[in-house]
């Protein structure tokens, strides 16, 4: 089993989790030509990460699955966009932290 992790990317934990849950339990050479295609941001920034995992572990694609692709929260930027009559509103701008394990396929 090998892991890699990102933390502090400027994506939306909420839109990224969307993309984790389609490749867990995936084949990692499955996972990444399905996310090669996926039209989101999230979908490239996790294919790095499942790459960098495949990778950390010294495997082939084709002989590891996706065991865990878990997206958590991570702190907020914290923005101030001026309003009217001298008020000012909040902008939160999100960040993740993408944790990714993958282990060898157990043959049955």
């Amino acid at each position: 089993m090998s892991k890699a992790v990102l933390r502090f990317i400027r994506l939306s934990p909420t839109k990224a989790r969307l993309v984790a849950r389609e490749v867990q339990g995936m084949n990692a050479e499955e996972a990444l030509a399905a996310l090669e295609f996926t039209p989101n941001k999230a979908a490239k920034v996790i294919s790095k990460v499942i790459a960098s995992a495949v990778a950390n572990g010294g495997y082939e694609p084709n002989e590891v699955v996706v065991t865990s692709c878990r997206v958590d929260r991570g702190p907020y930027l914290k923005r101030f966009r001026p309003r009217a009559r001298g008020r000012a509103s909040r902008i939160m701008k999100p960040t993740s932290h993408i944790y990714v394990e993958v282990a060898q396929k157990k043959d049955s």
